[in-house]
């Protein structure tokens, strides 16, 4: 299967501005809440998240970096004792904050969980919500959005790929079947 857009800049756009909107809707305002983009894509939509609360809001939402790379369930303890650098960057203390996790796709689960992890290592949130781009399915553990740009069955033998103007040079989301030895890699 060639590649084919499931959303053009524009779409993007305007679920980044509708999921800015609810966030606002859900936390009644948008005081003691905390964007934490997790790397990589997920730190740019974080961003855009919150220049669009400011600009209907009129308040300037800190954003945040989160490296999971040293939670992550699928690392062996030697790959673990060589990526003991975090790039983790989170301009204010969580604790007691209603912390906004934002993420491009959601798959099995496994990354939030870990990102949960990193985030209750740094201190105590109010509470967690997730915001995700794309929602694919398939999950392994019982882990759901709050926020959610579009929800997009996809299969096992598919990848689903956020492209962004800060990262890659154009905002676009992407499904493609995976190569054969992709397929191979996952299983």
């Amino acid at each position: 299967m060639p590649e084919k857009i499931l959303l053009t800049s524009r779409e993007i756009g305007r679920a980044l501005s509708r999921i800015a909107h609810e966030i606002v809707e859900r936390n009644k305002g948008a005081e003691d809440v905390v964007l934490v983009g997790m790397r990589t894509r997920g730190v740019p939509l974080a961003k855009r998240i919150a220049e669009i609360i400011e600009g209907f809001e009129g308040i300037s939402i800190p954003v945040g970096t989160l490296d999971i790379g040293l939670y992550r369930d699928d690392i062996s303890p030697a790959e673990l004792k060589s990526a003991n650098q975090s790039h983790t960057n989170i301009p204010t203390s969580i604790t007691d904050k209603r912390v906004i996790l934002v993420d491009d796709v959601l798959y099995t689960g496994r990354s939030i969980r870990a990102a949960m992890d990193a985030l209750m290592d740094l201190g105590r949130p109010s509470c967690i919500q997730l915001v995700v781009l794309i929602d694919r399915g398939h999950r392994e553990l019982p882990i759901r959005a709050d926020y959610v740009g579009k929800n997009i069955p996809s299969s096992r033998d598919e990848e689903i790929q956020v492209k962004l103007e800060e990262v890659d040079g154009v905002d676009k989301v992407v499904i493609a079947s995976l190569a054969n030895e992709q397929l191979v890699r996952r299983i």
